[in-house]
């Protein structure tokens, strides 16, 4: 499957998508975030949400939601970039933006059989948990791979390179 295939347009889209890959019998993983600068603790989450189910989507913070939420300065990379290395990564079957400031909407649309977020989340407390538990799904967390966040990888960068500037 072409990288670009993967990436959907529209929620609708998207949500078709799932509908026929449940309808298969597919089991459906659902994870999202900003997907910055890809690292170690990302691909760990996408290679866990691939063992975990036959198909998995990955919801993406659109520009504008990111600086709102993680400030001036972020994203680092623009959405387009994000989605196409998202989608160039073989654990990955569906990519799509979304422009709210939490995924709960995307999460119903999708109708995951497994939502799954970082270790440093509580699973009652991810957004979407009502939805995906009431459906009869499972809200999962995969262990942090220690120190490897935007964040962190941000402030080293700037801790090597700013200082002999």
């Amino acid at each position: 499957m072409k990288s670009n295939s993967k990436i959907y347009k529209s929620r609708d889209a998207l949500a078709r998508f799932c509908q026929e890959a449940r309808r298969q019998g597919k089991v459906i993983v659902f994870t999202n975030g900003v997907f910055d600068m890809l690292h170690p603790g990302h691909l760990e989450t996408l290679r866990f949400a691939a063992a975990e189910g036959d198909v998995v989507v990955v919801g993406v913070n659109t520009d504008e939601s990111v600086q709102r939420l993680k400030g001036m300065g972020r994203p680092i990379l623009p959405l387009a970039h994000r989605l196409r290395m998202l989608a160039s990564l073989e654990p990955v079957n569906a990519v799509v933006a979304f422009p709210e400031d939490t995924p709960a909407a995307l999460i119903e649309a999708v109708n995951p059989h497994y939502l799954l977020k970082g270790g440093d989340y509580v699973p009652e407390e991810i957004v979407g948990y009502d939805h995906v538990v009431k459906n009869g799904g499972k809200v999962l967390t995969v262990p942090l791979v220690e120190g490897r966040s935007t964040t962190n990888v941000v402030t080293e960068i700037k801790r090597r390179f700013l200082k002999s500037a």
